[in-house]
């Protein structure tokens, strides 16, 4: 299993892990099934109040989708499929409290995920980019979800600038993309924590309050998801393009 959830009947709390350090918790589309199960089982375990979300081993939270991986994908643009649209916990309904923990690498896809938590607790090794522009690809959801937690200049800055720059987990926090930093290796535990504190509520009030949030949000990730299959459509290059792009990609970067 690539996903492991670890429930705490005392205090009320699970801890979701993206277990693929190897592939620095990148995400294949077995994962991705194992996420939307996860989200699910947590829906209808009353023990659980609040969730923490991490990704294991210290290099990255996760790295988005899998290359790895392969997605079968119809001949029609309108009926082309994101295996990622299901993995976080809104998408499956989920309307308790999910605080991530980020600890090393955020990028392209972990979106997904850090875009349907309430908030994100940061440890000071953590960094956050976009690669998409770089490999020749349209960083869509991903900007969308993002353009939703942090100042329109800052996401425009990074989604756009792919590669070249990663924001570091101090930046992230200045402009409200993180909301605690940590000490190397505590952002878990400081979450777990916050956690512990949510779970503590009563339970209905908790999760009507997660929901009054995300309704404000979703008119806007409506319209930008709507628009979204047909600009990745016109703007991604093909595959094998793609590739290439990867393959010769430049390992320097600049962190702010």
């Amino acid at each position: 299993m690539s996903v492991r959830v670890e429930a705490d009947e005392d205090s009320g709390v699970a801890v979701v892990t993206l277990d693929r350090p190897q592939r620095l918790n990148a995400i294949d589309l077995a994962t991705a099934e194992q996420l939307s199960g996860a989200w699910r089982q947590l829906r209808f375990d009353d023990a659980v109040r609040a969730v923490v979300l991490t990704g294991a081993g210290e290099r990255a939270f996760c790295t988005g989708i899998d290359r790895d991986a392969v997605v079968p994908q119809p001949g029609s643009p309108y009926m082309a499929d994101d295996p990622l649209l299901r993995i976080g916990p809104k998408a499956n309904d989920l309307w308790k409290p999910v605080i991530a923990a980020v600890q090393g690498m955020a990028c392209g896809g972990a979106y997904y995920l850090l875009g349907e938590a309430e908030f994100i607790v940061a440890d000071a090794n953590a960094c956050f980019f976009d690669p998409h522009t770089a490999y020749g690809m349209v960083s869509a959801y991903e900007s969308v979800l993002m353009a939703q937690r942090m100042p329109y200049g800052e996401v425009a800055r990074m989604m756009l600038m792919g590669t070249a720059e990663r924001i570091s987990a101090r930046r992230a926090y200045d402009i409200g993309l993180v909301s605690e930093l940590t000490g190397p290796g505590e952002a878990v535990a400081a979450a777990a924590d916050r956690a512990a504190v949510l779970a503590g509520y009563p339970a209905k009030a908790v999760q009507g309050t997660v929901r009054a949030l995300w309704a404000a949000r979703e008119t806007g990730l409506a319209h930008g998801f709507a628009q979204a299959p047909h600009l990745v459509a016109l703007g991604n290059l093909t595959g094998e393009r793609q590739a290439e792009l990867f393959a010769a990609r430049r390992r320097e970067y600049r962190l702010r």
